[in-house]
């Protein structure tokens, strides 16, 4: 059984989608479709930059869904493999949660794209920039990223925001605290700590307003059942059920994005091949976390031909 996934914010990069929007007339179409449904040159910027304008969160997540869902579209149009027929399950992460259902149809391009600009801009303005921070604890397990938070928490908020895969956590919150378990990280056990070029302490209890922002905006959106179940962030379980992926897509704002565990929980399922769409982030996670599982990163119109070759 195979598995579509799709990275998250960090995986943007200035010329991303360029190649194949020369090699594609399907990909040309999905990045225009975006530029329309956002009103803005949404493409110009990440083919051309300035980095400093696609690092910015409220472009960077609808660039890197528009990037996956491109390389998708040339897929099903030019290659005749859909996702529906060849995937048992999607999953994405934090963000990549969008676009994986978006890719099962739950959501449309141009509705997953305003969806994600909305979500850049309402996790930015949550908490003002330089009061928040996020660590990448390396060699550390989630419990062991959560007793060092706890450590150095004094107060503030301070935990346990992305749990990658065995060996990389990432912890989120007040600024000082995070400061505090990155000088504590070694002495309780991690291998290293460092701080991430992020600007908003994303994934813990900090990004609350963007949490009520994101369930005003759902509460717009015609969710359609996916047509493949899509592995929720918050829960490393399968969901199909719209009323359900809506309140889990609200949670996800604050929640934990329980990444490993949904490797797992896929893997348990008979989950054997996992195919990262857009990226090569999450295909190193998944092995870390799946020795014996096969990966793949498909990015450019080689990988996509040879994926549609090996399907």
């Amino acid at each position: 059984m195979r598995a579509f996934i799709f990275p998250g914010q960090g995986s943007q990069a200035v010329g991303m989608g360029l190649a194949l929007s020369q090699a594609s007339s399907a990909a040309r179409e999905l990045f225009q479709e975006v530029d329309d449904a956002l009103g803005q040159h949404l493409y110009r910027m990440m083919t051309q930059g300035p980095e400093s304008n696609l690092l910015l969160t409220e472009n960077a997540q609808p660039a890197i869904m528009a990037n996956a869902i491109a390389v998708l579209r040339v897929l099903e149009r030019e290659c005749g493999v859909r996702v529906a027929d060849k995937a048992g399950y999607v999953a994405g992460h934090s963000l990549g949660e969008y676009t994986a259902l978006c890719a099962a149809g739950a959501i449309d391009v141009a509705t997953t794209a305003r969806l994600l600009k909305l979500r850049g801009q309402a996790m930015q303005a949550a908490v003002p920039v330089g009061e928040g921070a996020m660590a990448a604890l390396l060699g550390a397990d989630r419990e062991k990223a959560q007793a060092i938070a706890d450590a150095a928490a004094q107060g503030e908020v301070c935990t346990v925001a992305n749990d990658n895969d065995p060996g990389q956590v990432v912890i989120s919150g007040a600024r000082g605290a995070i400061e505090r378990a990155v000088a504590l990280a070694k002495e309780m056990g991690a291998k290293r700590a460092v701080l991430l070029p992020v600007s908003a302490p994303f994934h813990c209890p900090l990004m609350q307003p963007a949490a009520e922002a994101m369930e005003a905006a759902l509460a717009d959106v015609a969710l359609q059942a996916p047509l493949v179940p899509v592995f929720a962030n918050v829960t490393a379980a399968p969901v199909a059920d719209p009323q359900v992926i809506r309140a889990l897509l609200v949670e996800q704002v604050t929640g934990i994005v329980r990444w490993r565990e949904s490797v797992l929980a896929m893997w348990d399922a008979g989950v054997t091949d996992y195919v990262e769409v857009g990226g090569k982030v999450l295909a190193p996670m998944v092995k870390r976390t799946a020795p014996d599982a096969t990966t793949a990163s498909v990015i450019t119109m080689d990988d996509i031909e040879a994926l549609a070759k090996a399907l």
